[in-house]
Order: C-alpha cells, then sequence, then structure tokens
C-alpha cells in the first residue's frame, strides 16, 4: 500500500438485544460514545448529578444506556414498565426520561400522557415500531424527542445532553424553573409543595416546608427570629423565640444527615440563621 494512502477505517457495530448499536472503539476512544456533554449539564447548579428515569422493558438495553450515561455524570434509575417509572416520579426528583413506547403494564404513550398532565420534563421515547403515524403520535402527546430501534447509544447519549441543555438554558439562569429550586443536594418544589434531599422526597410539615422555601429562595441570607417568625407565621405583632428555634430544630433533623453538625442551616451566634453550603460531605 502506498504510504500516502489512507488505511481503511473499519467501524464495527454490534446489536444488544436488536435494540441498541454499541459504539466502536474509535467512538469510545475519542469521546463520541459518551456524547461529548460537558460535565455542567450533566450536574445541576448544587453540584449533585442530574437524574434520569430509563424505562425499558429489555434488561440488556436499560443497563447499556444506564453505564453509559453514568459514565457522563449522570445518575440514572430505571424500570422495567411504566407503572414503575410513574412510581419513580412520583417518589423522586427526575430531569429527563428515556421512555420504551411498548412496554408491558403501562405502555410508554400511556406514560407520556400521564406526565405531560402535570410536568415539562423532558422525554425522550425508544420504539422497535418505524410507522410514521406512531412518531406523530408520541411528538403530539408531548415527547421531545423519539428514536427507533435499533439506535446508537451514543447518539442518545448526545440526544440527552442536548435536550437536558435546552432545558436548562430556557428555564434560565441555574437551570431551575420558575417552581423548583435547587441547592447543593436540596431540591423543592414551590407548585407541588414538595422537598428533596439526594432525590429521596422529605416528609415536612407545612411549617416546615415555609422554613426550607425562605431559606432556599435566599441563600447565603441571614435571618434573625423575629425575621423568620413574621416570614413563616405571617404575625407582626406576636413573636415567640422558642416556636421558631423547635421548627428549625425538625427542619434540619430531616434535611441535615447530622443535625448536630449540620452542612445547610448554619447558626449565626446572637444574630439567627442562614442556609449556607460548602460543596463537603460528611
Amino acid at each position: 500500500m502506498n504510504s500516502s494512502q489512507k488505511p481503511l477505517q473499519i467501524r464495527p457495530t454490534w446489536r444488544v438485544s436488536g435494540g441498541i448499536f454499541l459504539p466502536s472503539y474509535q467512538e469510545m476512544k475519542t469521546g463520541v460514545a459518551k456524547g461529548n456533554v460537558p460535565l455542567d449539564y450533566a450536574e445541576e447548579s448544587g453540584g449533585a448529578p442530574m437524574r434520569i428515569l430509563v424505562a425499558d422493558d429489555e434488561g440488556d438495553i436499560r443497563s447499556l444506556i444506564k453505564v453509559s450515561l453514568e459514565d457522563c455524570g449522570y445518575s440514572v434509575v430505571t424500570a422495567q414498565n411504566g407503572k414503575e417509572a410513574w412510581d419513580i416520579l412520583n417518589e423522586q426528583q427526575v430531569d429527563l426520561a428515556v421512555l420504551d413506547v411498548m412496554m408491558p403494564v403501562m405502555d410508554g404513550f400511556t406514560l407520556l400522557r400521564r406526565i405531560r398532565e402535570r410536568s415539562v420534563l423532558p422525554v425522550i421515547l425508544l420504539t422497535a415500531r418505524t410507522d410514521e403515524v406512531d412518531k406523530v403520535l408520541g411528538l403530539g402527546l408531548g415527547a421531545d424527542d423519539y428514536m427507533s430501534k435499533p439506535f446508537s447509544v451514543a447518539e442518545l447519549v448526545a440526544r440527552v445532553g442536548a435536550h437536558l441543555r435546552r432545558s436548562t438554558q430556557y428555564l434560565g439562569s441555574g437551570g431551575q424553573s420558575p417552581g423548583r429550586l435547587t441547592y447543593g443536594f436540596l431540591s423543592l418544589d414551590r407548585e407541588a409543595c414538595c422537598a428533596f434531599r439526594d432525590g429521596i422526597p422529605l416528609e415536612l410539615g407545612a411549617k416546615e416546608f415555609k422554613l426550607l422555601l425562605l431559606f432556599m429562595e435566599n441563600p447565603e441570607r441571614v435571618f434573625t427570629k423575629r425575621q423568620i417568625y413574621q416570614a413563616v407565621w405571617d404575625e407582626d405583632f406576636y413573636y415567640d423565640d422558642n416556636t421558631v428555634m423547635v421548627h428549625m430544630s425538625r427542619l434540619r433533623s430531616k434535611i441535615e444527615e447530622d443535625p448536630h453538625q449540620p452542612l445547610y442551616l448554619k447558626t449565626i451566634r446572637g444574630i439567627g440563621y442562614k442556609l449556607h453550603y460548602t460543596g463537603e460531605r460528611q
């Protein structure tokens, strides 16, 4: 072969369960298989990884997508049917969902309808059906993207990154919706009146939720006990120092790993409290 001639590049591709094309060695080596997803899109503003839900009844496909996304810095939860996926969405905070259409118990179309009744969560549909009418139906129900099997796992990961990028840019700086706040490993949804730590729901009372909302809307700001009482109890002419301390103690017991060494709610001696997180975990 003439030294000036370029060698023929052969890119072998394999299929798993008839549903996914594995990336070539060159893709893995150059990072294409990971979608070239910047880590700032794989993480939320507080440093917590963005959580992706992968729902597919084929275990090989679930596992491969999960590993590929985790390699990019995402946190991944999986479900083998639509009902499991729906339960996860009701129990955990999820930033994007990858849903197979033909799942048992509850199919992807039905699950998508339920999601769109209450959320603008980015959704990518996967299906072995190639009929144009199915694609039109899925997109019409509110899917953000649609991929037909077999597909490239590298392309799927790249699309996940692209949709998260668009979602965060659309929702504004920090990647948060008007109804959602994120700080460190804490997140709060104003509209649903729920809060999470590491994606796990927190069981908060009404006053505890209002306390957390006050601090998450004003991170790093120091509040006196009187200011806290007036904001949360909405009473200007009555002030109970002990009431504030009791509720702050209860809130700490639910959001802190060790309430005696809080990572979030710090006491400013002689003044009050502030929400301050350094990024260090115990």
